[in-house]
This record gives structure tokens, sequence and C-alpha cells, in this order.
């Protein structure tokens, strides 16, 4: 009689845990970029962001979706590409926004250019909108020729996570070049490092393709490098080497 009672207690209890991990697979990985939106908007800055992290989100879930189409995986999965797409928009758009605003440089750069040299640092946010839709239709139009390929829809999905792995290198590469983490939030990393734990974990736990697993152990570790690097920066910053700048010709880079 206990053991009938417990179970007709654990079984809403099991689907109300399995909802809130769905919400929080869905929901969970555009909660990193609430604090650095925020300072954002706050200082007018957007210098300690590097841009290049939402290209690195847009294609892999852009890809991800299109994986989805070949084999289906879990809906939150699904769910989760398509909130983070448009979070990822929302970030691109602040970002233009502040820079075009403070850039002392007035010459317009845009998609239409095709310049290598100014890729994905245009001067209107419907220049990213433009790159996204071309990339979208040239990637949709080649997994619809080859939807039946086993070995291409695999392909598709490994490539889509493993972008999504590559997330912390546009972060971590500009860290180093600046020695320094200043602009960066620090509250975002460590949300990108509590979230890519849990994903990696959602991802064991549910038989996720194996590709999925692998990848987010690899986003772990880009995330533990860049908090290695807000420590070391933090209590060893480099001197700034004296020299002269002229007033005309200073920027920041």
């Amino acid at each position: 009689m206990e053991a009938e009672g417990l179970g007709w207690l654990l079984v809403p209890l099991h689907q109300l845990v399995s909802w809130v991990a769905a919400g929080a697979m869905v929901f969970g990985g555009v909660v990193p970029y609430i604090p650095q939106y925020r300072d954002i908007r706050r200082t007018q800055n957007a210098d300690g962001f590097s841009t290049h992290v939402c290209l690195v989100l847009l294609v892999a879930n852009i890809l991800r979706i299109l994986f989805w189409f070949g084999r289906h995986f879990e809906s939150p999965l699904l769910w989760q590409s398509i909130v983070m797409i448009l979070t990822m928009l929302l970030m691109l758009k602040v970002c233009t926004e502040v820079r075009v605003a403070n850039e002392l440089n007035i010459k317009r750069r845009s998609f239409t250019d095709f310049d290598p040299h100014h890729f994905w640092h245009w001067s209107s946010f419907a220049d990213y909108v433009q790159c996204v839709l071309a990339f979208t239709g040239v990637a949709g139009y080649v997994t619809y020729l080859s939807i039946d390929s086993a070995l291409f829809v695999e392909t598709l999905g490994f490539l889509a996570v493993l972008t999504e792995a590559m997330l912390g290198v546009p972060q971590l590469y500009r860290n180093y070049r600046h020695r320094s983490t200043e602009g960066m939030s620090l509250k975002m990393v460590l949300m990108w490092t509590s979230g890519d734990t849990f994903k990696t974990a959602y991802f064991l736990l549910n038989g996720a393709p194996l590709q999925f697993s692998v990848c987010g152990l690899l986003q772990v570790m880009v995330d533990l490098a860049i908090l290695g690097q807000a420590y070391a920066f933090a209590h060893h910053p480099q001197k700034p080497a004296p020299h002269a700048v002229h007033p005309a010709s200073a920027k920041a880079l």
C-alpha cells in the first residue's frame, strides 16, 4: 500500500522535474547574456563583448535546426536554438547601435560591400540580418538536397555542436590579445560555465546524440579557461607601456 501511495506521488513529481529541466534547457542559455546586455545599455560601451560570440551561436543554432530535419532530437533542444537565435540578434542590435554612436569613423560599411576586411563589423543591424538570412538560405538549400544522406546529416550535426563548442573562443582570444578582461561581464562567464555544465549533464542523462555530449565537455573547458584568464589578469595586470598618442589619432580598438 505504501509503495502504491509513494508511486502516485513520484509520478507527478518526476513530470514536474522533467518540465523544469526542459524549461531550463530552453531559456537557461540566454540568461548569461542578460547582465552583459544591461552593462552595454548602462555604459553605452560594447568594447568588452566580442560580437563574434553572436556569430558563433547564430551559425551553430541554425545548423542545429537544420540537423533536426535530418535526425529528430528532443523538442527542448530545438526550441533552445530558436530562442538563442532571437537573443543573439538582440545582442547584435544593441552592440551595433552603441558602436556606431561612439565610432569616429562615419564611413558606412554594409554586408553587400562583400569586403572581407570588414566582415561582421557593419554599420547597420539590417546588414547582420541580411547575412544571417543569406547563410540560412544557402545552408537550408544544401541540406534539402542532401537530407537523404546519413553521412551528411551526421556531419551537419557534428558541425553544429562543434561550432557551439567554440562559443567562448572569440572572447578567450580577445582577452588574450588585450591582456585584460575589462568590459567582460564575469557574471556572464560564470553563467556560461554553470549552464554548459547543466547542459552537458542533460545530454548525457537523456541519451542525446554523441556529438552533443562531446562538444558540451569542450564548452565547459573553454569556459574554465576564460575564468582562469579573469583570475590571472586580475591578480597580475599588465603594466601599460608609456608612449605618446596624438589626440587626433586616438581610437579604441
